[in-house]
């Protein structure tokens, strides 16, 4: 096995009828490709697309 296999049970959440995203998408890649969320020491969160290494700090 090259990878882990997605936890889809992490990524989406059904309420009802409707299915929410609980990770933020990467908005070069488009949709079906997820940020990773890295705490930073001072408190910051990072967000992180490792197909195209796009960041975001907030």
């Amino acid at each position: 096995m090259k990878h882990k296999p997605t936890k889809q049970w992490e990524i989406l959440k059904v309420e009802g009828d409707k299915i929410k995203k609980l990770k933020k998408e990467c908005p070069r890649c488009g949709e079906g490709v997820y940020m990773a969320e890295h705490k930073e020491k001072d408190g910051k969160i990072r967000y992180y697309c490792g197909k195209c290494h796009y960041t975001v700090w907030s």
